[in-house]
């Protein structure tokens, strides 16, 4: 209930900040869960990507210290946020999404980076595909990557491509993952490129 009201707030407020949130090929989007797979690039991309594929909920993994605010936990709670500690994830990191895609009625958005300005994928998301048996959509932002700029009303563009599928048979080794991190890297790389060839984005 909480996620369907925060919702419509969330979209009118991106409305009267911004105005202009372009969403690019919703028909790439495949029926049923899917995990939402992009390079994290500012905070407000989770608000983006849930908005631009609504109606579909989705589950966010979020930083174990952001749950320590008792009103902040509340609010991320009701959105479907899990906590995940960085530094240690532990098993709960994969079961949560794992069990939701599966079980449940929602979809998961994950930043394979773990962090913004970073270019290194961390470990899980092909593991969350493997053994969820859901198909992994790769999604990138290009827009304003500060407040400032959101504020300027510079177009927010959203563009979803082909989904990727790991096979049930395929091993967790550090050579497949490898691999699948660079696909997924390549896809994002092309999904700029079709979007518009002149936006580049520094990871530090």
């Amino acid at each position: 209930m909480f996620y369907h009201i925060i919702r419509p707030i969330a979209r009118f407020i991106v409305w009267v900040i911004n105005g202009h949130l372009h969403v690019n090929h919703r028909d790439r989007i495949p029926e049923g869960n899917y995990i939402l797979a992009a390079p994290h690039r500012t905070w407000w991309e989770p608000i983006l990507f849930a908005l631009a594929a609504s109606p579909k909920e989705f589950m966010f993994m979020t930083k174990i210290e952001l749950f320590k605010n008792p009103i902040l936990r509340f609010i991320l709670k009701h959105a479907h946020a899990f906590p995940v500690d960085r530094q240690n994830p532990g098993p709960s990191a994969l079961k949560t999404p794992i069990k939701g895609l599966k079980n449940g009625n929602y979809s998961l958005i994950i930043f394979p980076s773990g962090t913004r300005h970073s270019a290194k994928l961390k470990g899980g998301t092909i593991a969350i595909a493997k053994l969820s048996g859901k198909p992994i959509v790769p999604v990138v932002y290009q827009g304003p990557l500060t407040f400032t700029g959101l504020l300027k009303r510079q177009p927010l563009e959203v563009c979803f491509g082909k989904p990727l599928t790991v096979d049930r048979k395929t091993k967790l080794t550090h050579e497949n993952e490898t691999s699948f991190d660079n696909q997924l890297k390549s896809t994002w790389d092309k999904l700029d490129q079709e979007q518009n060839p002149d936006f580049h984005y520094q990871a530090k």
